[in-house]
């Protein structure tokens, strides 16, 4: 089979991920470059970062929309985020192109990706957390923290082109508990764009880009997005993933050229982690547990929260409750 055909699928599968779960753009693309396709850490990091200057816009105009986008808080990710990103991709640069540097990158990507399973995990406790804490008050701003998320994330988006999603969303619950979980998406989806045009532009300028490996990604990538998002409301968000989760973990510990044994046994002990969430949630009487909590519903079907006045001062005004009456409101 020509290998393009098989990029155009790979590119369909990553797409699929996106539309459906939100994540797995960087962190399913480039190890299938690196794994697959034997494609050069850096090309792969440079192609696939490319590749989501295209993808990112999608699920941003729709939060962008609904109003669920905290254009103070992107305001402080970017001044930092944007020269980061740029930066991680010069620093690769400098390192030169020989097997070594290869290697070295190989392995910061397998860390990436497991940091990513760590980051799936700690937005479940977190997501917890903000279920029982109060979320009346006014959500402020915290400038210092929002100004290092974005030199953190970005430097690790434009070494790895790992994070834009599902690390900055974790460092950005740390820091702003009460953000809505649809906020947080928005916001998130928002900020990347720049962050990883910046990164790519970087990549591009240092010459590690394959341009029409890109190209031939988004053919399918594009397409995957769409019916994602067109089958998310009825997909199992919470399989996918967990499903997601195996295949991070797998890749990862595969880019540490971990011996096969070995990570089978990783990823079977997270399927039967995912299994036990499962039943214990059918157990409980509610919805299977997902990795990320409360955020599935949020990334999906994004509501309008925040009035031009709260974005002006950086605080979210409370949304007004409906009275009392006899009948219920049916709800979307």
């Amino acid at each position: 089979m020509d290998i393009s055909l098989l990029v155009i699928v790979a590119g369909v599968l990553v797409g699929l991920s996106v539309g459906l779960t939100g994540m797995g753009g960087g962190a399913l693309m480039t190890p299938i470059m690196v794994l697959v396709f034997g494609v050069n850490p850096t090309a792969a990091v440079g192609s696939d970062l490319t590749a989501s200057v295209a993808m990112k816009p999608v699920g941003a105009v729709v939060h962008h929309r609904a109003g669920t986008v905290r254009w103070d808080l992107v305001r402080w990710l970017l001044p930092t985020a944007i020269p980061a990103g740029f930066a991680g991709a010069w620093l690769i640069s400098l390192l030169g192109d020989g097997k070594a540097v290869q290697d070295g990158l190989k392995l910061i990507i397998g860390a990436a990706l497991l940091l990513a399973v760590v980051g799936m995990f700690a937005r479940i406790i977190l997501s917890r957390r903000r279920g029982t804490a109060t979320t009346d008050g006014p959500t402020r701003i915290k400038p210092v923290p929002a100004l290092l998320i974005g030199v953190v994330g970005g430097l690790i988006v434009g070494v790895t082109s790992v994070g834009s999603g599902s690390l900055i969303i974790v460092l950005l619950m740390l820091t702003h508990p009460r953000l809505r979980a649809n906020e947080l998406v928005g916001t998130d989806l928002v900020q990347a764009i720049p962050l990883v045009a910046s990164a790519a532009l970087g990549h591009w300028i240092f010459g590690d880009t394959q341009l029409a490996l890109a190209g031939t990604v988004l053919l399918g990538a594009i397409p995957g997005i769409y019916v994602g998002a067109k089958l998310s409301a009825r997909a199992p968000e919470s399989i996918l993933r967990w499903a997601l989760a195996v295949l991070l973990l797998g890749s990862g510990m595969a880019l540490w050229d971990v011996p096969g044994v070995v990570t089978l046994l990783a990823c079977a002990a997270l399927v039967g982690i995912a299994v036990a969430a499962h039943f214990i949630g059918r157990a409980g009487d509610r919805e299977p547990v997902g990795l990320t909590g409360d955020d599935d519903a949020a990334e999906r079907e994004p509501r309008p929260v925040a009035t031009s006045r709260s974005a002006a001062d950086g605080t979210a005004e409370a949304e007004p409750q409906p009275a009392a009456t006899g009948t219920s409101t049916p709800t979307s």
